[in-house]
């Protein structure tokens, strides 16, 4: 989840319908979630400056009438259904900007999000745009992160494993004498999870894809949760966490699913990370580019 610095502000003038839409996806996703809190588990990444817009007091008495923001940062930090993954500052694609800048924007998110959040550290990192490349593993591991989110387009394991191993196993990748925990999102899967998905196309998918790992398979999805109306719809037939994502935890606790929602931290503590990876430099597919293959160029703006 990302606002760029004062977009917010600006929309309020220029389109308040729009506003009202961004922040009923952020007031609604908690609420669809409270009467699951045993089993509901979310990862969230929010830019620093969209904590910056909700946690500003002008800003909340612009908005009151329409969300309590103060409300929904405080139901955010509810751990049993939300684990915030660390991110930059202001959302930038690390590789495509001077590698001096990304520890300060790295550590400056980490500033606000323990204030706003009420804890000291964060297991996991989500790359804006999931922009990635092997350079940043020592900058990730000296701010203290465990894990970093990765495209499966990019994973290339060292030793042969099979694809499902490759796609919904953790990895151990190095670089620079540094070693952190690779956690590899399903791309085909999370494109259906953005486009909007019914639950049984989807708990089908999952078990034909996974049928044959001889493991724990730890299935990623991830995308955009404040985009498009699939998360903005306050419909309940028409919107992500109560059209499909409590479908899914209702099944669950009906027996008929053997799907289990679980935290990345967690299934890391059980099941650990298996076999050694490298990550190709890309990012995660947007409408206009497939996210392979992108270079720096400091003498453009980014």
């Amino acid at each position: 989840m990302h606002q760029p610095s004062g977009n917010l502000d600006d929309l309020l003038v220029s389109n308040e319908w729009e506003v009202k839409e961004i922040l009923f996806a952020y007031d609604h996703m908690p609420r669809a979630l409270w009467p699951y809190e045993d089993i509901a588990r979310v990862h969230l990444s929010l830019s620093g400056t969209l904590l910056e817009a909700l946690s500003n007091p002008d800003f909340q008495n612009r908005v009151y009438g329409i969300v309590d923001c103060g409300s929904v940062l405080w139901a955010l930090q509810n751990q049993r259904i939300f684990e915030i993954l660390g991110t930059g500052y202001y959302h930038p694609v690390l590789p495509l900007i001077p590698e001096a800048d990304w520890d300060e924007h790295v550590v400056r998110w980490q500033g606000i999000a323990r204030h706003l959040f009420w804890r000291t550290s964060f297991d996991g990192f989500w790359p804006p745009e999931m922009g990635f490349c092997m350079e940043m593993i020592p900058h990730l591991v000296r701010a203290g992160y465990r894990y970093v989110m990765v495209d499966c387009e990019y994973v290339d394991p060292v030793d042969p494993m099979p694809w499902q191993e490759v796609r919904y196993r953790p990895h151990i990748a190095e670089y620079g004498g540094e070693e952190i925990v690779v956690i590899v999102r399903d791309r085909d899967l999370s494109n259906a999870q953005l486009a909007g998905m019914d639950y049984g196309w989807f708990y089908h998918e999952l078990m034909e894809r996974t049928k044959f790992c001889e493991f724990p398979p730890l299935v990623t999805t991830a995308t955009d949760g404040d985009n498009g109306g699939w998360f903005r719809n306050v419909n309940p037939k028409a919107n992500f966490w109560t059209y499909f994502y409590r479908t899914a935890l209702d099944e669950i606790r009906s027996g008929n699913s053997r799907m289990r929602p679980t935290f990345i931290s967690e299934y890391l503590e059980r099941f650990g990370a298996h076999g050694r990876v490298t990550v190709r430099r890309g990012a995660w597919n947007t409408d206009d580019h497939h996210g392979w293959d992108f270079k720096p160029n400091f003498n453009s703006t980014i």
